[in-house]
């Protein structure tokens, strides 16, 4: 119990470390964590730290080494047990895989594992942390899988399902995906509607979400390379050059 408990607490700690964009701190915890979460002999606490080991490997953009990582989780007894945590697993999987050149195949596989295992979870209780892993999440993720195999256009399908199912009160997220949208739609060459979203994001944007602003920023990149004279591109252009 004392070991599980470890393992969570210093889980956290990786995971506030993540959110503050420093990898390389959440790796040093998440090395200890692992090491409690083995001790604690219980599967789903391993998972968790696998979970957060994966998120590192891929801020680190080290793709093969994430790719390892969700194969642990996939292949691990909680996800044996249950298809929510196989499905968590295949999704990680579909997206390390999805920005390694040669494993285009293997990651739509693995988000159509993902996509079977999620219709077989059933309603039950589950720990804390895994509970945004809703239908909302899994349209996120299975975005992420789109945009870096290049087709933004279901990418950007995923996420309007996304945000027309997420929870009200997740504003940080929300906004998060609404810039993901952006990008989704500059990226496809509708500068002025991914301005427009631009803006929806940037209204909504909760204090010290770098993930959002980052994403926004990408957004605002794709715009200047459009090279677009649409006067409202221009402005926002200029405008978010004050936070960006």
């Amino acid at each position: 119990m004392l070991h599980r408990l470890a393992a969570e607490v210093i889980s956290s700690a990786a995971f506030a470390s993540l959110d503050a964009r420093a990898p390389q701190r959440a790796r040093a915890h998440l090395d200890k964590a692992l090491t409690f979460a083995g001790l604690s002999r219980d599967s789903e606490a391993t998972f968790h730290v696998w979970n957060h080991m994966f998120l590192t490997s891929s801020m680190r953009e080290n793709h093969p080494e994430a790719v390892a990582g969700a194969e642990v989780m996939k292949r691990s007894s909680i996800a044996r047990r249950d298809p929510l945590y196989a499905s968590l697993g295949h999704v990680r999987n579909a997206n390390g895989l999805a920005r390694m050149p040669a494993r285009r195949s293997d990651a739509l596989r693995a988000l159509s594992d993902a996509e079977r295992a999620f219709a077989r979870a059933s309603d039950q209780q589950r720990p804390e942390w895994v509970r945004f892993y809703d239908s909302s999440e899994f349209d996120a993720l299975s975005s992420f899988v789109w945009s870096a195999l290049g087709d933004h256009g279901r990418a950007e399908y995923c996420l309007h399902r996304t945000l027309a199912s997420i929870p009200d009160d997740m504003i940080r997220n929300r906004a998060l995906y609404t810039a993901h949208l952006s990008l989704a739609q500059a990226r496809q060459g509708e500068c002025e509607l991914a301005t427009a979203t631009s803006r929806q994001a940037h209204l909504m944007l909760p204090s010290g979400s770098r993930r959002t602003v980052n994403t926004l920023a990408a957004t605002r990149n794709v715009l200047v390379a459009s090279g677009s004279n649409a006067p409202e591109v221009a402005e926002w252009i200029e405008e978010s050059t004050a936070w960006i």
